[in-house]
């Protein structure tokens, strides 16, 4: 008796483990920006205005 591999998906592919895998990478992303979310970062305390002489603006065509 020869043994073979079976190369082709075909009908024998379960579709279980890929709604599985899809619903685990979309969990997977929604904790990910979930937790970033969550994350204080710091803001800076006085507002940063510069001002920009005339001179250096430059028009560009």
């Amino acid at each position: 008796m020869q043994f073979y591999k079976k190369t082709s998906i075909g009908k024998s592919y379960n579709y279980t483990s890929l709604i599985l895998k899809i619903v685990l990478a979309i969990l997977t992303l929604s904790l990910i920006i979930f937790f970033v979310g969550k994350i204080n970062f710091p803001a800076p305390n006085k507002l940063i205005k510069q001002e920009i002489p005339r001179e250096n603006l430059k028009i560009v065509k």
